[in-house]
């Protein structure tokens, strides 16, 4: 972590200085917003955080309750949403208390008694066989205490204004008297308090719909959830107990003669969770099913469990659901033939819904949230064109087109009668052969103006492009330290251009030499998009590394655009020149491990941690063009 850049830290350097709207913000809604989030759930507060180092942004978070959440439904935390955590900065605290999955054993029916259970497979979780981040459990309060705490320390100081309830919205034409500035009118109603009851309007430039399945931001747009609900029920329950059951502590699918159940071990060392299976649901029952009472689920989960058995001391939250998969036709209020940029949007549950098992709501959600949030931010600062919003819908609707595909068919493998099974090993397999898709590695997103081509990706297959940036272990140079070259991008909401430099090293005339040159001149992305009076890093971070090990670079002889002056002091930033040349404590080569050209290459890489694109050190004119489609030339900035 950096600090003292600004001047000396002696409190908590985790809690930025306030600034722009985050100084004196007024307890009240204003009347006029730039960014209207609607719900507090994992998508809502990310954005919060996220929108929080726009500092310049209005940004306001409204939610019906009186105040934080107590309970979540949501547990699992798929390694994608850590290495999410680690860039917001409390990955270290949430893995501290949270349960890392680190097996999942599968049990089935003894063949020399059918009635009984045994266990018949032990795999290792994936986590960290595919990632430097663990697969955890963790309850969603927790998750949301943890961006909360984030969003309050940013210079923005946004905190939610709990006790508000969204009754409705009306979007006035761009070109209509209505419209104005802030063109999204807004109809709100407190719910708690000494104002409870009392209604009020106000005016934004943007809302986000994160109010959940029941979503009334989706209901005002006219967006429809498409799909159904299966014929299937499953009761859930977080229960602390007493029990002989072996694996109690152990993530388990276990299926029996009786029934299914995942069972999934919590954080505390006591509590757990327990989906278990209550059948096929007539056609008639009209969801009667839901009224379900614990003592039916308990009982149904002994007789899965048998010959073990499990003693409940206390139910913490129980629930019971059918199955559904569904998903918006849309993502945001813009029709399909419309120029007009969108202005209300739809994250999380409130544009797809799906079952518990797969662990995948929060972790999506949070995800569509990023992905818009720092999109909104870049637009409401003038940093990018309107049109950089119609690509939220672009890339996020496939994704959870995806995520419903794949539920569906772990859900209807959770659900399945013994003699339904012919290789007891199906599910194990299945579980780890599909890995990269839950654990969220698989999320590519198409081209588009924030996503180039694989015209060049044979530079470094290794980061393919419209994929999230996969971190790899190099040392920085200025001390020899080991570190994640991913983990130094924090959700700043700055692009990364992280240049890897042919062979020659600093000093000597080279490829990355001339790149840093151009990058230093007014043709280059750098002077054109980076606002006059702003530090030299203040869109662009721009890191390089050198094939070398860390004692064989001398820093002094790098170009300065990887040792930049900023802040008020105009302080030289010591971490942004690296070595992959293997050491004692960094056995491993990034050009090898991402399959780097040894000619070199430029990885652009977005706020939210994905693969823009890869360039030649040559293709500085390439480089330019990109970013001309993204960013607009700020009034004021270096170029002029």
């Amino acid at each position: 972590m950096q600090f003292h850049h600004h001047g000396y830290v002696s409190g908590d350097p985790r809690v930025k200085p306030a600034a722009g709207v985050g100084i004196d913000r007024p307890s009240d809604l204003p009347d006029e917003i730039d960014v209207l989030i609607v719900g507090s759930g994992p998508a809502g507060m990310l954005m919060a955080a996220q929108l929080s180092q726009y500092p310049d942004v209005v940004t306001r978070i409204i939610e019906r309750r009186d105040g934080r959440l107590v309970l979540g439904q949501a547990d699992g935390i798929q390694p994608r949403s850590v290495e999410t955590f680690q860039a917001f900065g409390f990955a270290e605290r949430i893995i501290a208390e949270a349960y890392n999955i680190g097996y999942m054993n599968f049990w089935s029916p003894d063949p020399a008694d059918p009635r009984n259970i045994i266990r018949t497979t032990r795999t290792e979780d994936y986590g960290y066989k595919i990632s430097e981040f663990p697969h955890l459990i963790v309850n969603q309060a927790r998750v949301l205490d943890y961006f909360a705490e984030a969003a309050a320390h940013g210079p923005g100081r946004i905190v939610p204004d709990y006790g508000i309830e969204f009754m409705g919205l009306t979007v006035h034409e761009a070109d209509s008297e209505a419209a104005g500035e802030y063109p999204v009118e807004v109809r709100l109603r407190h719910t708690a308090g000494e104002r409870a009851g009392e209604e009020r309007t106000v005016r934004a430039k943007y809302v986000a719909g994160c109010d959940g399945a029941r979503s009334g931001v989706r209901e005002a747009i006219g967006r429809k959830h498409i799909g159904g609900i299966s014929a299937h029920a499953w009761g859930v329950m977080d229960v602390v107990v007493n029990t002989d059951f072996p694996d109690w502590r152990t993530k388990c699918a276990i299926n029996s003669e009786a029934g299914n159940i995942l069972h999934i071990p919590r954080e505390g060392g006591y509590l757990s969770r327990m989906y278990i299976d209550l059948g096929e649901v007539a056609q008639d029952d009209n969801h009667e099913v839901r009224k379900t009472p614990i003592e039916t689920i308990i009982a149904k989960a002994n007789a899965i469990l048998h010959p073990y058995s499990i003693d409940v001391r206390e139910v913490a939250w129980y629930s019971v659901y059918e199955v559904g998969h569904r998903v918006t036709d849309h993502f945001d209020d813009r029709e399909a033939e419309e120029d007009a940029a969108p202005r209300v949007f739809l994250t999380g549950d409130a544009c797809h819904t799906h079952s518990a098992k797969a662990g995948q709501g929060m972790n999506v959600s949070m995800q569509d949230g990023w992905n818009l949030a720092w999109k909104l931010g870049s637009v409401v600062t003038g940093r990018s064109p309107e049109s950089l919003l119609a690509t939220y819908s672009a890339e996020r609707q496939p994704v959870a087109q995806q995520l419903i595909d794949f539920d569906r068919e772990w859900s209807s493998l959770m659900a399945r009668k013994p003699e339904e099974i012919s290789d007891p090993q199906e599910l194990a397999n299945y579980y780890l052969g599909t890995a990269e898709f839950p654990s969220g590695f698989m999320t590519r997103y198409g081209p588009s103006a924030i996503v180039g081509d694989s015209t060049h990706q044979e530079l470094a297959s290794g980061f393919p492009i419209g994929k999230r940036f996969k971190s790899s272990q190099v040392s920085l140079v200025c001390d020899g330290n080991v570190v994640h070259l991913g983990h130094h991008a924090t959700a700043d909401g700055r692009w990364r251009i992280y240049a890897f430099a042919d062979a020659p090293p600093p000093g000597e005339a080279s490829a990355l030499t001339e790149w840093a040159r151009w990058m230093s001149s007014p043709e280059s992305p750098l002077a054109r998009h980076t606002p006059a009076g702003s530090d030299i890093d203040a869109v662009f971070d721009v890191k390089v590394i050198y094939q070398q090990s860390h004692d064989q670079v001398d820093i002094m002889k790098a170009p300065e655009l990887f040792r930049p002056r900023t802040g008020p002091l105009a302080l030289m930033d010591w971490e942004k020149v690296f070595a992959a040349g293997p050491s004692t404590w960094c056995p491993t080569d990034i050009f090898d491990e991402r399959g780097i050209s040894r000619d070199g290459a430029v990885v652009v890489v977005r706020p939210d941690q994905y693969v823009a694109d890869v360039l030649p050190l040559a293709a500085t004119d390439e480089l330019a063009a990109f970013f001309r489609q993204n960013l607009v030339v700020r009034q004021g900035a270096l170029v002029s």
